[in-house]
């Protein structure tokens, strides 16, 4: 037997070895990371509303699923809904698995419309004019059973747009703008 053909031989023996364990044990072959189903919950303060959904599933996000989240997420004073930003949902997504909790988000504010935006901005501080809220690229929230400060963190690790931290006000600002921390 030559070189060539002992490493053909041994190349072709541990293929068929892992070939055994994917048969085995096809788990094994997957990532990790890999996903088939992000499912988010949510629980609106202002309108008592809950939903736990499943928003993406195979590869692609499930239009049904982003008209209800647009539902639960809109601005609660004027009854406007608007198209969440996927972007946002799969970071929410990402730091509620990072924390390995099943609860549901409460929303402090989701979507806002430029007239809630504009009252806001008038009356409160730290209302930015121009507010990602409006571009429904933004969400204030908190996760009961969690320290808000682990929320915060688990966010920042993310390293996806900006986040804001409220302890006075129990909640924390997520957002897919420029990254930002405050």
């Amino acid at each position: 037997m030559t070189f060539d053909q002992a490493i053909d031989r041994r190349a072709f023996l541990k293929l068929g070895g892992v070939s055994a364990l994917a048969a085995a044990f096809p788990s094994i072959l997957l990532s990790k990371t890999e996903e088939y189903e992000k499912t988010l919950s949510f629980y609106n303060i202002h309108t008592g509303e809950s939903l736990r959904t499943t928003f993406w599933a195979e590869g692609s996000y499930i239009p049904e699923a982003l008209e209800d989240i647009n539902k639960i997420l809109r601005d609660h004073r004027t009854g406007t809904e608007a198209a969440m930003d996927s972007e946002l949902l799969d970071l929410l997504h990402a730091v509620r698995t990072k924390l390995d909790s099943k609860e549901a988000f409460h929303i402090i504010s989701g979507y806002r419309s430029p007239k809630t935006n504009a009252m806001l901005h008038n009356n409160t501080s730290g209302v930015a004019k121009k507010s990602l809220h409006m571009q429904g690229k933004a969400i204030d929230i908190n996760l009961p059973r969690t320290e808000l400060s682990m929320l915060r963190k688990a966010a920042v690790s993310e390293k996806i747009g900006g986040v804001g931290y409220y302890p006075e006000s129990h909640f924390v600002h997520v957002d897919t703008g420029r990254v930002r921390y405050w």
